[in-house]
């Protein structure tokens, strides 16, 4: 039986391998996203475009263009990167990480919980970079807060969330060849999206709230 799979920022890199992914697998792939791709329109079975996921009005769109649309996956994987370094601190910039990677998916998520019913799952793709005791580097002020505030946040979303059957997940992709590190990077976007779609399949009731690598480390705060 097909499951329904709505993934943010679909159009491109990581969420566009994920749509990929769940498409091969028969599933109906929901695309979100300010602006759409030919490749996403191949491969999802509705696109939702001009989405902007820290817009209250947008997301409150995209709530009634789901109306009655039961989802079993909710992928938030839509996501800004940028670096600031001590003494040349851009505070817009830490505010807009915030605002995408963080208060984003909460805000996301709040709004599609009449969507939600028991078994369905959430991913909040994350990143180790949100991992305090992981931090050895220092750097990547507003990425590194804004990955620790969802990782918060997706924490007490789980919490809330077990009483209704709702397991929520915070998943590394790891260090993946996108636009947004430059193409740098360890992995390809299908080898991370291939990690991540073996997380989703093993999260559960049992272990909602925690924090993995896509290979499947569990990280540590």
């Amino acid at each position: 039986m097909s499951r329904t799979v709505l993934i943010t920022g679909a159009n491109r890199g990581i969420g566009l391998e994920l749509a990929r992914h769940y498409a091969k697998q028969g599933d109906n792939v929901i695309g979100v996203c300010r602006e759409t791709s030919d490749e996403l329109n191949q491969i999802a079975f509705k696109v939702i475009e001009h989405i902007d996921v820290t817009s209250p009005s947008s997301v409150g769109q995209l709530a009634s263009a789901l109306s009655n649309t039961s989802v079993d996956i909710l992928i938030n994987n839509a996501g800004l990167f940028s670096n600031e370094t001590l003494g040349e601190l851009d505070f817009e910039s830490i505010e807009r990480q915030m605002e995408v990677n963080a208060y984003a998916p909460l805000r996301i998520t709040q709004a599609l919980l009449p969507n939600l019913t028991s078994g369905s799952k959430i991913a909040n793709i994350t990143s180790r970079m949100g991992s305090i005791e992981d931090n050895t580097s220092g750097n990547y002020y507003g990425y590194r807060a804004s990955k620790a505030a969802l990782n918060a946040f997706g924490k007490s979303l789980a919490m809330d969330l077990k009483p209704k059957g709702i397991a929520v997940a915070l998943l590394h992709p790891g260090f993946v060849q996108t636009r947004m590190v430059g193409f740098n990077g360890d992995i390809s976007p299908e080898q991370a999206a291939s990690g991540l779609a073996q997380r989703i399949e093993e999260l559960n009731i049992n272990n909602t709230g925690g924090f993995w690598h896509s290979n499947g480390e569990q990280l540590p705060w």
